[in-house]
């Protein structure tokens, strides 16, 4: 009879060699008896007949075939099909009765010899073990380990010399090793029960230690590959093998994570930095999780190859729940730990890499399929049509896909806001339609029981929490856009949200923080309800903020701040709880959202308070900011360290910003553009045009912060701050510095704790920093020379006169601007830095600038010139140069600044002797100051229009011709001049000053 094939191309007829009748008989009696459950429940008792079962599979093992005709098929199936009869009669004692080793080893030798006709027969195999393994029974889990080394071994083999075209080879494999990780983590809970636990099995522990350092998830990543080069080719067999893989490579890596937790409950970094600032009970916080490096060779996988990229899609898009369930939280957690791999979650799975215009977030993206899902969650959930549900929808468990759905959604969200440059369209693609349909899902699965209390629910947890990441996309921008309109129409009424933030801080949250052995305080869970009022705070306009001052949320969210402190037992027993805290992504928001309360009052109780400014010290202590370092979770690591920073500068520079942006503050303030990056979307900016008692207020009380300023340490704070950022996020950070910086109390501080640190001045202006920051701390260096003389040694040891010579070449006119700004005030309380500034000849590189194409560059060279000359005569030589540039500048079309800044320099550069006085009339300066003497005169004579006199150069331009007539050939120039009668007539003027000036150089050049 002519062998027929089952679908894996393994014959079913009968070969030579088979077993003899008798035994044929037998195994056919077997199989007919395990067809009840009474026959199988007495086969598993009866040790002969299981040896007769396993004869067939017995004579493979001690007579290895070399060929087809030596195949035995049809008993090796008839074997298998007693030994699954016997397992899905549901007898227990049939796990411990057949011998997982022998089917392995049965399924090894067919694919070590690459019998491929009976491959059918390792599919076979491979499921009844699967099935075996699924069990608690000890005797099984006695040797779990050593079934763990044999399935990798085969598993390896498989991968390397399988032909499988069906795909189900691969899929019953990798479901084995899935399978046998899943009851790890089972075994590893079952220890972390609070109720009832367990020793874990020692076997599984060794399985642990095993896959984490072998080649397992190597091993995986290439089962993934195959089945997605296998589904670009067309095919969709290798589907079930990669979800199965996924299941693996997250089963493998959870496993991990519960390890390292242990039995104990951890905090977030603040909490636990809480505790060790106040000398109380230390508790570990899980910065770092041992499968992060596993997590890390998935990711590098995954960004290196396409084919993976497609396995991943299509098992969320194709697989059963339980691989979507995986899915879902493998993907979280790779998000975590790279960008890139978020901007692939929003990318069509089916375009080229190479091409830009593409339709983010559209259909065949990750994100659509999550978004899809999550719409059939919630129809499911929702208790109007729950019935009708039930009925179409085969969903175990849609509580949990919610959350994990949402956590994946709110960490690319999250992760590609610290990165910059995103909106939240790369996630809710460019239609508006698409945009407000997402939102509405998040709004609904976040309330979906209609009560306040159920946001305490995991699924209505995390919907909030990626409704908040995704809106916080678009916070960045200053205008508001359409999609923050539709967001803010479907958040929480103000009052509804100030109490959810008092149920954050009831007991009955801390479960949030527990939930899945607490693995998911790396994403924040309950966290949501703070970012929803950040973003309502911040486009909701001065009435939202009214309404959460009104309702007293400021103080709540202080509270929050602080809560992570050991919270004593309400019934009076011994004994404490826990409180897990803010997570990081949490602590950001709230400090967000008092920033934004600030204009409505708040300020006084929070900055002019010392312990109010103390815990923002505390939360940039280097417990906290190293502890944040390392936390893996969403707000850790550098970004999230540069975030928290920022988050406090923001509510320090509130009094700054709304006292420089007032009406009232001189347009000549050499601070006036200090920090100006703060300036910039701060609700400070608002106080000069919007309450002007409320700046009256601020401004009156500058001292009185200051001086809390002072007294919490924040100069010395900000500085230490700068350590924990790389050169490009130093902006913010340095920018508080150059604000203090125009306060003396503040700026004695700031050189105390190390602001001018030859090391530190030399990482900054020579590192590759940002042109706002490097501009800032030009304007540092400007303000101490300018405020005090005291300044001058240390600004000389940190070596700046050379570096502020390179920037006076350098291409942009605003560095040069600011390096010449500095100079001129490094020579305004004495001549300390003529000699330097003479031997690194910087000098000359500042005339130079007189003539410079930027005109604010310009005017401050003539500034600089004015104080290189003002002392003494040292640098008269080499400032002959300046004397036709400033001449120039006199007569040309110059703003009034610049035209009294070189009067004054001119002025000067007769001051200390008549070295220059022959070039200053032959060079024609004097004839240049008369002129403009004439030029303003009109104005300086008219009593109706002395207002025009104030920002003039008139007074500065008699005040140098009065300083010329000390010398004589000076004299005897204007003496000869025809505009020396508007001098005389300038006597009549009605500004005393001018009066007195002309009056003086009349009187001179009428004498000898």
């Amino acid at each position: 009879m002519q062998a027929t094939q089952d679908r894996h191309g393994s014959p079913t007829g009968a070969v030579a060699e088979s077993c003899s009748p008798s035994e044929c008989t037998a195994l056919d009696k077997l199989e007919k008896a395990s067809q009840t459950v009474e026959g199988a429940s007495s086969i598993v008792q009866d040790i002969e007949a299981l040896s007769t079962i396993l004869t067939p599979i017995k004579i493979w093992l001690t007579n290895t075939p070399s060929s087809t005709r030596e195949l035995n098929i049809d008993g090796a199936n008839q074997s298998l099909r007693i030994i699954k009869n016997l397992i899905d009669a549901g007898s227990c004692q049939s796990y411990a009765a057949i011998d997982i080793s022998l089917l392995l080893e049965f399924t090894n030798l067919i694919i070590k010899t690459k019998l491929s006709n009976a491959y059918g027969l390792v599919v076979k195999c491979l499921a009844i073990a699967r099935k075996l393994l699924d069990t608690s029974d000890e005797v099984i889990l006695n040797s779990y380990d050593r079934h763990w080394l044999s399935l990798y071994e085969l598993y390896s083999q498989i991968l390397v010399s399988t032909v499988d075209s069906s795909g189900r080879i691969s899929r019953e494999s990798t479901a084995c090793l899935a399978l046998m990780l899943s009851r790890v983590i089972s075994g590893l809970k079952a220890s972390m029960s609070s109720e009832d636990p367990k020793p874990v099995e020692e076997s599984l522990l060794k399985i642990i230690d095993h896959a984490r350092t072998s080649q397992l998830l190597e091993l995986l990543c290439e089962c993934l590959m195959a089945s997605g080069s296998d589904t670009l080719s067309g095919s969709t067999n290798m589907v079930p093998a990669a979800c199965e893989a996924c299941k693996a490579i997250w089963y493998l890596a959870h496993a991990v994570d519960i390890m390292s937790i242990g039995a104990h409950h951890f905090s977030f970094p603040l909490a636990n930095s809480w505790r060790q600032i106040h000398s109380m009970q230390e508790q570990s916080s899980k910065a770092d999780s041992n499968s992060t490096n596993l997590i890390n060779i998935f990711v590098k996988s995954f960004l290196a190859s396409r084919p993976i990229q497609v396995a991943v899609y299509h098992c969320l898009h194709n697989g059963l729940e339980s691989a979507i369930h995986a899915c879902l939280q493998l993907i979280s957690r790779a998000c975590l730990q790279n960008v890139t791999f978020c901007a692939i979650m929003c990318r069509p799975w089916n375009s080229p890499s190479d091409v830009d215009v593409v339709e983010y977030g559209g259909d065949g993206t990750i994100v659509s399929d999550m978004f899809s899902l999550l719409s059939l969650c919630g129809s499911y959930l929702n208790k109007e049509s729950r019935q009708n549900s039930n009925q179409k929808c085969k969903l175990s468990n849609p509580h949990a896909l919610v959350v994990h759905c949402c956590l994946a959604l709110a960490t690319i969200a999250a992760c590609l806001k610290s990165e910059g440059g995103s909106s939240a369209s790369l996630v809710l693609t460019s239609s508006q339609k698409k945009q407000r349909s997402r939102l509405s899902v998040l709004a609904h699965l976040s309330s979906v029981d209609d009560t306040v209390k159920s946001c305490l629910q995991p699924h209505c947890a995390s919907a909030m929490l990626a409704l908040s990441s995704l809106v916080s996309l678009e916070n960045g921008g200053q205008t508001r856009s359409s999609l923050c309109e539709t967001a803010l129409a479907l958040f929480p009424r103000m009052a509804t949200l100030h109490t959810l933030l008092k149920l954050w801080l009831s007991d009955g949250s801390e479960a949030l923080c527990r939930y899945n052995a607490g693995l998911l305080n790396l994403f924040g869970l309950r966290d949501g309800s703070i970012g929803l009022l950040e973003t309502r705070l911040k486009w909701g306009g001065p009435l939202a903020i009214e309404q959460a001052c009104s309702v007293g949320i400021p103080q709540l969210l202080i509270r929050l701040l602080t809560d992570g402190f050991i919270k004593e037992v309400s019934d009076g027993k011994d004994g404490s709880t826990s409180r897990s805290g803010l997570s990081p992504l949490g602590v950001v928001w709230t400090l967000s959202a008092l920033s934004q309360c600030l204009p409505g009052g708040v300020f006084r109780e929070i900055l002019y308070r010392r312990e109010q400014l103390k815990l923002l010290t505390d939360l940039l202590s280097d417990t906290h900011l190293k502890a944040l370092a390392a936390w893996t979770g969403l707000g850790g690591g550098k970004r999230g360290v540069r975030e928290l920073i920022n988050s406090v500068v923001d509510i320090l520079a509130f009094p700054f910003v709304a006292v420089q942006s007032s009406p009232n503050m001189p347009s000549a303030s050499a601070s006036i553009n200090s920090g100006f990056l703060l300036n910039v979307a701060s609700p400070g900016g608002r106080i000069g045009t919007e309450n002007k008692e409320m700046l009256k207020t601020i401004e009156q009380n500058m001292p009185q912060y200051i001086q809390v300023l002072l007294e919490v340490g924040i100069p010395g704070c900000m500085l230490r701050c700068l350590d924990y950022v790389d050169m490009e996020d130093l902006g913010r950070p340095l920018a508080i510095v150059a604000k203090m910086a125009g306060y003396r109390p503040l700026a004695l501080q700031l050189h105390k704790e190390g602001l001018l640190d030859p090391s530190r001045v030399a990482a900054l202006l020579e590192g590759p920093i940002a042109k706002e920051t490097l501009l800032d701390f030009l304007m540092i260096i400007s303000d101490l020379a300018r405020m005090s003389k005291d300044f001058y040694v240390p600004i000389d040891k940190a070596g700046l006169v050379v570096l502020l010579k390179n920037f006076l070449s350098n291409g942009d006119p605003d560095i040069r601007a600011k390096a010449c700004s500095a100079i001129g005030n490094m020579c305004r309380h004495s001549s300390y830095f003529y000699g330097p500034l003479a031997a690194n000849k910087v000098i000359q590189l500042v005339v130079d600038r007189c003539s410079d194409p930027d005109k604010r560059t310009r005017k401050f060279a003539c500034f600089a010139v004015g104080n290189a000359a003002y002392h003494n005569d040292m640098l008269y030589e080499e400032l002959r140069r300046s004397i036709p540039q400033l001449t120039t500048l006199l007569l040309g079309p110059e703003e009034d600044k610049t035209k009294g800044n070189a009067a004054g320099a001119l002025s000067n550069l007769v001051r200390n002797s008549d070295m220059l006085c022959e070039d200053i009339v032959s060079q024609g300066a004097i004839q240049a100051l008369l002129k403009m003497v004439g030029s303003y005169s009109t104005v300086a004579l008219s009593p109706s229009r002395r207002d025009a006199l104030t920002e003039s150069p008139l007074r500065i331009v008699l005040f140098a011709l009065r300083k010329m007539c000390d010398h004589a050939i000076c004299r005897n120039f204007l003496r000869s001049s025809e505009l020396l009668p508007v001098i005389v007539h300038l006597r009549q003027s009605p500004d005393p000053t001018i009066s007195e000036y002309a009056s003086a150089i009349a009187t001179r050049v009428s004498q000898a």
